[in-house]
């Protein structure tokens, strides 16, 4: 049975100021939750109406019933399970690899998605800006399908560490170089910008090499790609390059 200080606790944990004071954040869903239990993430506790989870803690796991676990998720139809895990340390980015750095993107299902990607493409290290959105929001976490689980995500200010850094900074912006006939390196950071404003003015003045998803719709008229799709396309070119194909 569900308390209600769990249940306040849970609901709570639904906003960024709660998570930071507990240090804890939920996960929702059989696949998010094992790919969580299989890595480095602590688990607290496990909230679930099945008993499909091995190699948990008896005393880590809350039996609940279907109405028990409504109050306490998100989602308008839960799933089976919430797990309670806590927010690990941030560990420091290496000067080294492809990195993907993320200027003030705000969107939830974005970031999720552009976890995915970089779990994907073998990308390790993503790089947000302070003004981003919080990667363990429950819909980012939720997003991510459990990419979370393999992919390092590090809070800083990005104008601060792309000025320190000795890699090249790609950008992409609608006037850059068209990405398909640019000879991509192996090593660099890659900045995608803010859904409606793009890379800010302060870092784009660091970007060293602009790139550009060419347009090829016959009017020209198409004034942006979303930020998640774009981050597939440049990732999908970089990687070509390096496999040589």
């Amino acid at each position: 049975m569900v308390s209600k200080n769990q249940i306040k606790l849970i609901t709570g944990l639904q906003q960024k100021k709660y998570r930071k004071q507990h240090k804890l954040f939920i996960a929702e869903g059989v696949k998010v939750v094992q790919e969580l239990l299989n890595s480095n993430f602590e688990l607290q506790e496990l909230y679930t109406t099945q008993s499909v989870f091995q190699g948990v803690t008896t005393t880590k796991i809350i039996p609940v019933t279907d109405v028990e676990l409504k109050k306490i998720s998100m989602l308008t139809t839960p799933n089976t399970c919430i797990g309670v895990f806590k927010i690990p340390d941030e560990k420091q980015i290496p000067e080294k690899g492809l990195i993907i750095a993320l200027d003030d993107v705000r969107d939830p299902g974005n970031l999720g998605t552009i976890i995915r990607l970089c779990d994907w493409f073998g990308i390790e290290h993503l790089i947000c800006s302070e003004q981003s959105v919080d990667v363990y929001n429950p819909k980012v976490v939720q997003a991510t399908m459990g990419s979370i689980a393999r992919v390092n995500v590090v809070y800083t200010s990005l104008e601060e560490y792309i000025t320190n850094t000795a890699l090249p900074i790609f950008g992409t912006f609608m006037d850059g170089e068209n990405v398909y006939t640019q000879q991509l390196p192996q090593e660099g950071i890659i900045v995608m910008g803010n859904e409606a404003n793009g890379i800010s003015e302060a870092i784009a003045q660091k970007v060293t090499h602009k790139i550009a998803i060419p347009r090829f719709g016959k009017l020209q008229e198409t004034e942006s790609l979303n930020v998640a799709t774009a981050a597939a396309v440049i990732l999908s070119e970089f990687r070509r390059n390096f496999s040589g194909m």
